[in-house]
């Protein structure tokens, strides 16, 4: 294989994280002089008003379909469906023998569990380097095929739950999840303060509420934290402008002690100087929290993966878990105002970073496509 491969990776926009991990490889690849590499979401390419449609739907399991999102997830991972797991592996596959054929790619690379891309192979007989990379810290069978090369996983717990279902130990790496460059980084402190007009004498509250409005009644939970505490609240709202709209007024009412924005890029500014984050469970903004260190708060994770990463955080004593509205304000107390815990809990966090993910991943990825690479062209030439 040449300096420069053609690397391919294929994700989906079921939620903002595979798409920036994506997004975290390519431009990792870019800095080690790889510069052929392209991004593809292949459901939205091949379906696109199905995978409008499910998108929605996904989405809608944050709020409404909860229950519907959680008879899918933990029923596909259970139960076996010869005609499911058909189709399932056929989706996006014309689309991404088009591709192949148009950019000939010497790496195909996954942030999606999307079959169609180990399938490829299965059908075709052409053998091109394949490696998934799992996104959260719990295991869905979906993620999982016979033709896949090598799995990038996030902890040692994940790696052994592979390894019980008949992976090879070879086709494992625990190397962490990709997340964007800015977080391994230690800027000073003080210029970040200043550029969100923190109060360094007042502890401050970091509450992630959505794009998706996940985050209920975030109007009272704000209400209740500050009529009850010397606490600042910030709060980032994503895309979401219909909530951040509400929440000008309440912002107005409390100028000294409240602020909520849009969307911000350079999110980990907020995470480095924030005492606590309330957030939900996802698996890229819980891999960024590792590698900064906050104490943080998971709320009302919706059952599937996000509930699964919850409970892991949980039970490594890196998170505390709330499920009820009713108990926010007493976590959020008992997290500000005990010391020793927020060590615990930041020590935990430590624990479970792996710097450098992305780095790891492709590096590797360079080493075994070579390998593979070279056993087909011998396999072929006997």
């Amino acid at each position: 294989m040449h300096k420069n491969p053609k690397i391919l990776i294929l994700t989906a926009a079921y939620g903002n994280g595979h798409l920036q991990v994506a997004h975290s490889l390519q431009q990792t690849c870019i800095s080690k002089g790889i510069t052929d590499v392209t991004i593809c979401n292949l459901y939205s390419e091949s379906h696109p008003v199905v995978t409008e449609v499910t998108e929605k739907l996904y989405k809608k399991s944050f709020t409404v379909g909860k229950q519907m999102y959680r008879l899918f997830y933990y029923g596909t991972n259970k139960v076996y469906d010869k005609k499911l797991w058909r189709w399932y592996a056929y989706y996006g596959l014309n689309r991404l023998s088009l591709l192949i054929d148009e950019m000939q790619p010497d790496i195909l690379i996954n942030t999606f569990p999307i079959h169609a891309v180990p399938e490829f192979r299965k059908k075709t007989g052409i053998v091109i380097p394949t490696f998934t990379i799992l996104t959260d810290f719990c295991l869905h069978r979906l993620w999982l095929h016979s033709e896949v090369d090598k799995y990038y996983v996030a902890t040692p717990s994940l790696k052994e739950e592979l390894l019980k279902l008949n992976i090879h130990d070879k086709k494992i790496m625990v190397s962490g999840i990709p997340i964007r460059s800015n977080f391994e980084y230690h800027p000073p402190l003080e210029p970040i303060i200043e550029k969100y007009k923190i109060d360094s004498n007042k502890k401050l509250l970091l509450i992630l509420a959505g794009a998706h409005g996940v985050l209920k009644d975030i109007y009272k939970i704000c209400e209740d934290i500050l009529s009850t505490t010397n606490y600042q609240i910030l709060v980032v709202c994503g895309n979401n402008k219909m909530l951040q709209k509400e929440l000008e007024a309440f912002e107005s009412l409390h100028p000294a002690k409240f602020q909520s924005h849009g969307f911000v890029e350079s999110i980990d500014e907020l995470f480095r100087i924030a005492d606590c984050i309330v957030t939900k469970p996802g698996g890229i903004t819980l891999s960024e929290i590792c590698a900064i260190g906050t104490p943080v708060i998971l709320y009302k994770p919706v059952p599937g993966q996000e509930k699964e990463n919850a409970f892991f955080f949980q039970e490594k004593g890196a998170a505390i878990l709330v499920e009820k509205k009713e108990r926010l304000l007493e976590a959020v107390n008992m997290l500000l105002e005990d010391p020793k815990l927020q060590q615990v809990i930041k020590d935990s966090l430590q624990n479970l970073h792996l710097p450098y993910a992305s780095d790891t991943i492709i590096d590797d990825v360079l080493e075994e496509s070579e390998k593979i690479s070279l056993d087909y062209v011998l396999r072929k030439s006997v």
